[in-house]
């Protein structure tokens, strides 16, 4: 008889998925959190909540009070995760930083997202080169929280994990930053920002709604052509109508690839 010792929530903690290389793989130490790392998640979550409650996607508004985040403390995976396994089974796993992409998208692919843990000092509120809890819980996890995105990002994760060539990375590539990092959807009469960089940046945000952004309406023809820069702000982005169009361009990107004619 195989006797389970652990939840499949706490074994998103301790076991890596299959097809991560368990050097990257660590744990969260909630313990080992200091004073001034709680203080720094409260400061950055306080300034973008203020904005984000008028500009951010419900999706995003109604995750983050699913998966309990607030302005307290530091998120505890334990806790998030068990609130999102419920709700949709992803959970968040450790990493001790930037993965491989193959073995990023198979993670996507088993609703494992990696994440981050070290908190950003002080003296880097503003901008973080790398990311961090705040990017990665803060801005990634409450879409995981919403079912039709949920399943677009295990798709995506799926089909990208199929992609060989460089043209195919490629393209899958400026179709996870255009939607999971810069995206935009159309809720309630306005244009809202969902994607991880705009949530959790405020200049990325701002420039995103202001005037000197180019936005478009999401197809993925428009979206594999488009070229971007990953440290700077940006031109082009791309705004959908509501989520299940993530979900119909990632199948539609599968047929291609699987074509062979997933290209520019």
């Amino acid at each position: 008889m195989n006797l389970r010792t652990t939840s499949p929530i706490e074994d998103a903690l301790v076991t890596p998925p299959a097809g991560l290389d368990p050097k990257f793989f660590t744990r969260q130490e909630y313990a080992a959190y200091t004073e001034e790392n709680h203080e720094v998640w409260g400061i950055l979550f306080e300034q973008r909540m203020a904005e984000l409650e008028d500009t951010g996607s419900e999706a995003f508004l109604s995750g983050a009070e699913v998966i309990g985040l607030d302005a307290s403390r530091v998120p505890d995976l334990e806790d998030v995760n068990r609130r999102l396994g419920e709700r949709t089974g992803w959970a968040a796993i450790p990493v001790t930083g930037f993965i491989e992409a193959r073995q990023f998208f198979g993670c996507l692919a088993e609703r494992r997202f990696p994440t981050t843990i070290i908190v950003r000092s002080r003296e880097q509120l503003e901008y973080l080169q790398e990311p961090d809890i705040f990017h990665d819980v803060f801005g990634h996890v409450p879409l995981h929280a919403n079912p039709t995105f949920a399943d677009f990002l295990q798709t995506f994760g799926a089909v990208a994990y199929e992609a060989e060539s460089e043209a195919e990375i490629r393209a899958m590539a400026r179709l996870f930053w255009f939607t999971v990092e810069f995206g935009l959807v159309n809720e309630r009469g306005r244009t809202r920002i969902y994607g991880s960089g705009l949530i959790s940046s405020v200049g990325d945000a701002a420039n995103a709604l202001g005037p000197n952004c180019d936005r478009r309406p999401f197809s993925l023809d428009a979206v594999i052509r488009q070229d971007f820069e990953i440290d700077r702000l940006q031109d082009v982005l791309f705004v959908v109508d509501d989520f299940s169009q993530l979900f119909d361009a990632c199948r539609e990107a599968q047929e291609r690839l699987r074509a062979g004619t997933l290209t520019e």
